[in-house]
């Protein structure tokens, strides 16, 4: 199963994996060129495949726990200032995505989205400190009946050129359902209540929608 976000990329790389595979057949006369030719060009579709998969998850819904919102690794667990909408103390974790892991953005818990913005901005390699407040970013709020209010921040890296959000004021969301997608390599803040209990630790490796990021 492939994300929507990803139709318009695969039907253009299929179209040019096919063109290819007809000039290398046409024009190609060395054997061991072809074959070069023909894994190389079939390593680019499946490239683009696989960064567009959007696998079926298994989520426990629950008004008392986080789950992740992407697939990563745990990279940030610390106590920080949150100036944007809270401007008060909350504990972030961070989830970092190499182009290899699945893109796809998934609500980490179900409530009522009260906040929703886009900034724009640089595209400094998504572990950098000064990514969650410099670089391209969508920050959104999701109140919980339990949680509170939860704020989770898709972050572009160095590589990713896009983000998608599908999250709009006034939305009833549900945990591990799609909120977006962000293209390329990236990362996911979430900020959680002081009086979280954290589930991860750092160099976890989560799947979104179905790891436990925190409880209370």
């Amino acid at each position: 199963m492939f994300h929507k976000e990803g139709n318009t990329s695969i039907a253009i790389a299929a179209v040019v994996v096919t063109a290819g595979y007809l000039l290398v057949d046409k024009f190609v006369t060395i054997n061991w060129l072809q074959y070069l030719l023909y894994f190389a060009l079939l390593f680019l579709l499946v490239i683009i495949l696989q960064f567009f998969r959007n696998p079926s998850r298994n989520t426990s819904i629950g008004d008392n726990h986080v789950v992740s919102p992407v697939d990563g690794k745990v990279v940030v667990i610390e106590e920080v200032f949150e100036p944007e909408y809270f401007k008060d103390k909350r504990i972030q974790v961070s989830i970092f995505m190499s182009p290899l892991n699945v893109h796809v953005t998934r609500y980490a818990l179900s409530g009522i989205v009260k906040f929703s913005k886009y900034h724009p901005g640089k595209y400094l390699v998504a572990w950098h400190p000064k990514a969650s407040e410099e670089n391209e970013r969508t920050t959104v709020v999701v109140e919980n009946p339990i949680f509170g209010e939860v704020l989770y921040r898709q972050i572009a890296g160095a590589l990713a050129r896009r983000i998608v959000n599908y999250a709009k004021k006034d939305m009833q969301v549900v945990q591990g359902t799609d909120a977006g997608f962000i293209k390329f390599g990236s990362r996911v803040d979430l900020f959680l209540p002081l009086n979280s209990n954290i589930k991860v630790e750092l160099n976890d490796v989560v799947k979104g929608a179905e790891n436990i990021i925190a409880t209370i």
